[in-house]
């Protein structure tokens, strides 16, 4: 950024990678990272031991399940604990049952005992299964009021079923919910059971049930036993297939969003639907690009219910077919992409269900996941030697020019004091700490804009400033931290104290799970040139700084993050959150669900100023600030103008923020309307790009 700026004034206090965190977030553990690359079911006994999680431990869930409410910020399970890899009824119960959270792998077929046996299920766990041999036979999981943040996956559910079709004596579920909330069940069979494949009861909410497959079965997946009309869910991409009845049956839902899913009843077989998905109660059901084929009444409703139907296909169906009343628009609540319905029946028969072998997407089927997998080159980084190289500079040195598949560097836990640079001729690179906690792994440098070169080839600017340079496109950053640690009080006579600690400037650029940490200019969000596209997608990490600590001419999400505000180096409390230098045409900062707080005095920061880089009048800075959490140290009016420019001749604004330094719309505190803000959510945002780790 243009250093004839005033200088912010400020000191750094202690490590700059030991900042405090919201005490409701560090209770909930919500943005600490485990990582690991490799596949399920390494080993041979229970082990507890973090840096062995699988991948899919990195996952968080979409649609209501992601959504921050609570006290809860999305549901990403046991990524926080050890991962256990278990093969007893007895271990898997264990580690179910803890207090602490956990990563357990499911490592083999294991049989309830008696028949019917639901482990009840405690906060903060991921249970995935190894491959396609995770097996629980004649019972399942129970989770208990205020049981949440639980994820289920890739398992395989069977076989309780006690030959009685209509059960009333057996309550025999895959997955029983009373009163949970944040549940993410993904990617799982679910078959012959004595009572549900799944139920959801009792006020259970932000749920979401993806690339499931449920069969064999008379009473499938129920929603609501409850009064109350509270209870968010999503289901999506999940196939339906020889099913009598609750396709689902959801009663009294407030949301219920069901998209892309795969109703199929055969003929001449021995089940036969009874109907397809059915709206009781005082529901509000949106029903999308799903494909009915063969189902009786495959879309009913109660008279007090609300139902719209939209892009849905039917075929050799008969019987009900409803729709009418209201129901809402899912992407006020979270970004979703819908399929065509017409490409639904190939999508979810050869993508749901439990995976050999998982990539970053659950779209990917197990062909494209192997391939990517063996395509993929290790490095590694240990200071102490262990690792092939001693400096993640080194390892970024290795990596061959022109690269065409992903490199993942895989640096130890440790302080990495030098500079990185990934030009722009080596695509393709991670960069991912191996610690259980992104505080493990930490790069820093403290250059600032106007401190000398130590070549002697002069200063640097703000831009070579940066702790960590990324040009290249298809870069991903996660589980570590990145700060610049300049001393400003040990440098007043400096004009400037730009200090950048991670500038990117390439195009599709993943930043998960980190710590990026500085002052002034903390994040710079380029693009590689004037007239060249730089997207990112940041997502479940800090950023801390107090001036225009966000900055830049790229296209950049923020979601699912906290931006810590910081006081200067003198004590004093004053800043600037966001400063774009957006393209004329282009899309700026979209910040989303996430929380801008942090310990400094009420109403001194403003969210946003443009900056007119150079003085170029033909920018259209943007930040758009949704769906968030903002502190009370956010200004009453929360944008403000910059090198002579007026905040109002460009584009910022507000949409359905909470929290004490939210307000009203006013003249100084635009509002979008919901049309608006249809168009400014993450799809839109990024284009044809869809961020996925890997």
């Amino acid at each position: 950024m243009s250093e004839t700026r005033g200088r912010a004034r400020h000191r750094r206090r202690g490590k700059a990678w030991a900042i405090g965190v919201p005490a409701a977030l560090a209770a909930g553990g919500v943005l600490a990272y485990g990582t690991a690359f490799g596949v399920f079911g390494e080993g041979t006994s229970p082990r507890a031991t973090a840096a062995d999680a699988p991948a899919w431990a990195r996952a968080v869930a979409d649609g209501f399940a992601s959504v921050n409410a609570l006290g809860q910020n999305g549901t990403y399970g046991g990524r926080d604990g050890a991962t256990v890899t278990v093969r007893t009824l007895a271990d898997l119960e264990k580690y179910a049952t803890a207090a602490e959270p956990y990563v357990i792998v499911v490592a083999g077929t294991i049989t309830m005992n008696p028949v019917g046996r639901e482990i009840k299920v405690a906060s903060d766990k991921t249970i995935v299964g190894s491959g396609t041999a995770g097996h629980l036979v004649g019972g399942g999981f129970f989770l208990g009021p205020g049981v949440h943040n639980v994820i289920i996956r890739n398992l395989t559910i069977r076989d309780a079923y006690q030959g009685v079709w209509n059960d009333k004596d057996h309550d025999f579920d895959a997955v029983q919910m009373d009163g949970a909330h944040h549940v993410w069940i993904d990617h799982n069979d679910l078959r012959n059971m004595a009572d549900g494949l799944i139920d959801s009861r009792k006020d259970t909410t932000y749920v979401t049930v993806s690339w499931n497959r449920l069969g064999n079965n008379n009473k499938t997946f129920g929603i609501g036993w409850t009064e109350n009309v509270t209870a968010d869910l999503t289901l999506h991409h999940n196939w339906f297939r020889e099913t009598e009845q609750r396709n689902p049956s959801t009663d009294n839902a407030a949301h219920a969003h069901l998209y892309n899913n795969l109703l199929q009843d055969d003929a001449g077989t021995a089940i036969t639907s009874a109907y397809g998905n059915y709206a009781r109660g005082k529901t509000r059901m949106l029903l999308e690009n799903s494909y009915f084929q063969g189902v009786n009444n495959p879309v009913i409703k109660d008279a007090t219910a609300g139902l719209v139907q939209r892009g849905n296909l039917f075929s050799g169906t008969t019987g009900r077919n409803e729709s009418g009343g209201t129901a809402f628009d899912p992407r006020t609540y979270y970004p979703y992409t819908a399929d065509p319905a017409a490409d639904v029946p190939a999508l979810v028969k050869s993508g749901t269900g439990p995976r050999s072998s998982i990539g970053a997407t659950a779209r990917a089927t197990a062909a494209t996941t192997t391939a990517a997998a063996a395509a993929a080159t290790t490095l590694t980084v240990a200071k102490d030697g262990s690792g092939r190289f001693t400096s993640v500079q080194k390892a970024v040195d290795a990596v061959p020019a022109g690269n065409t598949s992903r490199v993942v560097i895989r640096v130890a836990p440790g302080v990495y004091r030098e500079t990185v640079k990934v030009p722009a001729n080596k695509p393709h690179v991670t960069i991912e700490g191996t610690g259980g906690s992104r505080k493990d792994t930490l790069i820093v440098e403290g250059h600032a804009s106007g401190t000398p070169r130590p070549d002697g080839s002069g200063t640097y600017g703000t831009g070579g400033s940066a702790t960590v340079a990324v040009e290249a496109d298809d870069f991903q950053a996660r589980n570590l931290s990145i700060s610049n640690d300049f001393d400003e009080a040990a440098h007043q006579a400096l004009n400037g104290h730009q200090a950048v600690a991670l500038r990117t400037a390439g195009d599709r650029i993943v930043l998960d799970g980190l710590i990026v940490s500085g002052d002034q200019d903390t994040l710079l969000l380029d693009t590689a040139a004037r007239d060249r596209l730089g997207r990112v997608y940041l997502t479940n990490s800090y950023v801390v700084g107090n001036v225009d600590f966000v900055f830049g001419r790229a296209t950049a999400v923020i979601d699912r993050s906290v931006l810590t505000l910081k006081k200067r180096w003198d004590g004093t409390s004053a800043g600037y959150l966001t400063a774009p230098s957006t393209a004329a045409g282009r899309n700026g900062f979209l910040i989303t669900r996430s929380t801008v707080n942090g310990d400094v005095a009420a109403r001194s920061f403003h969210l946003g100023r443009p900056w007119h880089a150079g003085g170029d009048a033909t920018l259209d800075p943007q930040t758009t600030v949704r769906d968030s959490v903002l502190g009370a140290a956010v200004k009453t009016t929360p944008w403000t103008d910059m090198g002579g420019f007026s905040w109002k001749s460009d584009r910022f604004a507000e949409y359905r923020n909470t929290g004490p330094g939210a307000g009203p719309a006013g003249a100084d505190r635009p509002q979008l309307t919901d049309a608006r803000a249809a168009a400014q959510d993450t799809a839109h945002w990024l284009g044809d790009w869809t961020p996925t780790n890997g």
